[in-house]
């Protein structure tokens, strides 16, 4: 198929676009930007910036991929923004760039930006995250795969937020969310195993067990986090669920929530 440009639409000279992308009504992709095929981009969308979005994404009007970082320490040059494959971006949604030029902020496979959802600078998405409506991630936040994160919540800079967990609604986390774990509050306090999360995602009964004693472990126990660790190597448990929170707590810059 070829590609359907509306007459209305802008694409400057030097974008690369795939063979069956469609840009809407009054949209515009910049000169330094690269479409993969079968991406949608709806009427009133902006796509700019060194800006390189993958295959059958959807952008939603109003949204705006590629804007210029916030971080006023930006000096000048082309920093990136790479998108892969399967994502939607809803209403007015914000996806900005990296603020040194080699950089790129990076948004991976199947995931579901809401209305107004931002994602800063110099940030990491991995795949299958849903951000609701009005989320917002500072600058060089990281999340793991199928998180969530609620309406109207805000991430603080250099936060991560582990593969399975989930930020509730208004939350304001301003340290690291553990994998497999709910937060929520302001300062988001870990509350319990995401449950529902886990078991939407497959997780069998013996394995949701073995993360409700980490959860004990480092939360029920009155414990801090270099003794959690400590007893958990020495609890016998190994498994690929003990291993991945250990391996994050051991790389927490900002403690844990």
């Amino acid at each position: 198929m070829a590609i359907d440009i509306h007459p209305s639409a802008i694409v400057e000279r030097g974008a690369e676009l795939a063979d069956d992308v469609v840009v809407g009504a009054y949209s515009h992709v910049g000169e330094l930007a690269s479409i993969g095929a079968g991406t949608v981009v709806s009427h009133h969308v902006t796509v700019d910036g060194r800006t390189q979005i993958g295959e059958r994404n959807v952008l939603h009007p109003y949204s705006y991929v590629g804007a210029p970082t916030h971080d006023l320490k930006y000096s000048g040059g082309e920093p990136g923004l790479k998108v892969g494959n399967g994502n939607v971006f809803r209403e007015y949604c914000t996806m900005h760039v990296a603020t040194k030029a080699e950089n790129e902020t990076l948004i991976g496979n199947g995931n579901v930006f809401l209305a107004y959802a931002h994602v800063g600078h110099d940030c990491i998405v991995g795949n299958g995250v849903i951000m609701s409506s009005q989320a917002a991630l500072g600058g060089h936040v990281t999340l793991g795969d199928f998180a969530n994160i609620g309406w109207n919540s805000g991430i603080h800079q250099f936060c991560r937020v582990g593969k399975y967990a989930m930020v509730g609604a208004s939350a304001k986390a301003t340290q690291d969310i553990p994998p497999y774990m709910l937060a929520d509050g302001i300062p988001a306090k870990v509350r319990c195993p995401n449950f529902v999360n886990l078991r939407r995602r497959g997780f069998s009964e013996g394995k949701i067990s073995q993360i409700k004693e980490i959860f004990k472990i480092f939360y029920l126990r009155k414990f801090n986090r270099m003794q959690a660790m400590e007893i958990m190597m020495n609890s016998g448990i190994s498994s690929d669920l003990t291993d991945e929170i250990l391996n994050f707590a051991a790389n927490s810059i900002r403690g844990f929530a």
